[in-house]
């Protein structure tokens, strides 16, 4: 398959290299290329498009040779053949002794997967939970370090970052925390349904993080954080990422209650209950 070009971002052919499983609802997958060396980043909650086949498929159904029509084309195929597109966040990369790109790590949250679940899964998430090496998918993705699918962007005069995410964004949450500057102050809560998905979270940073066990009864995110004491602060900054009626709610909450500059709240509806992705950006 070939690549193209949409700049500052390009597609990548890519293959799975390895999968970990990293708890009841959490998957990562390890991707490898061979034109991974101009795949470029800052990390943080750096966003990303990819495109997976349909079962029986043996690579993902994208006209890239259409170079920057290829959306067009893609809308084009018909539903049974055209790649199914998700967004994601990049979790990490990793780079050989010349600074270039080897392997990408995508986590992968699996709704509906395990058994009795209420909901049936997303093919996104019946694509992770049978990923083996080898695998073939396409990804949109950047070419540029500073890129506009990085939502992270705090005012330098900061001096307290408050987060909340879902299961969707503990990722980025996650790369988000590893570059805070030591002695930032961060309060951060991540919303996941089991115990079991709890990951320790490296960083440098004064954070304090509470994890909210859905399974287990813990408050909700919007009486968790409401009931909170937050350190004083000068120029806070916010950033929440998740189901976008709970983003929603929080937005209201830093902005009205807590009287956050409205300006300085980020705030990213990865997905939204009772709809799929594709509902979605037909509402858009």
């Amino acid at each position: 398959m070939t690549t193209a070009v949409a700049a500052p971002f390009r597609f990548f052919s890519l293959q799975v290299a390895r999968t970990r499983r990293l708890g009841p609802s959490l998957l990562r997958v390890t991707f490898t290329g061979p034109d991974l060396h101009a795949f470029l980043s800052d990390g943080r909650d750096q966003s990303l498009s990819l495109f997976l086949p349909h079962p029986g498929q043996s690579e993902p159904a994208v006209p890239v040779e259409l170079g920057d029509n290829w959306w067009q084309g893609w809308r084009e195929l018909p539903d049974d053949v055209r790649a199914v597109m998700r967004s994601y966040t990049l979790r990490g990369l990793r780079r050989d002794a010349l600074g270039r790109t080897t392997e990408i790590d995508i986590d992968f949250a699996l709704h509906g997967v395990a058994p009795g679940a209420a909901t049936p899964a997303g093919p996104a998430s019946r694509w992770a939970a049978g990923a083996a090496a080898g695998d073939r998918v396409l990804l949109l993705g950047p070419a540029t370090e500073d890129n506009r699918a990085i939502r992270f962007r705090p005012p330098e005069d900061t001096d307290l970052v408050v987060m909340w995410g879902d299961e969707t964004a503990v990722p980025a949450v996650s790369a988000i925390l590893e570059t805070l500057p030591a002695g930032m102050r961060a309060r951060v809560w991540l919303d996941v349904p089991h115990a079991g998905d709890i990951q320790d979270v490296a960083t440098a940073a004064d954070a304090e993080i509470t994890w909210l066990v859905r399974h287990e009864r813990s408050p909700a995110a919007l009486d968790a954080i409401r009931n909170a004491e937050l350190p004083a602060a000068r120029a806070p900054y916010a950033w929440i990422a998740g189901e976008s009626g709970r983003v929603r709610e929080l937005r209201r909450h830093l902005v009205h209650e807590r009287g956050i500059d409205r300006r300085r709240v980020t705030f990213v509806g990865y997905w939204r209950r009772g709809l799929t992705e594709e509902q979605l950006r037909e509402q858009e």
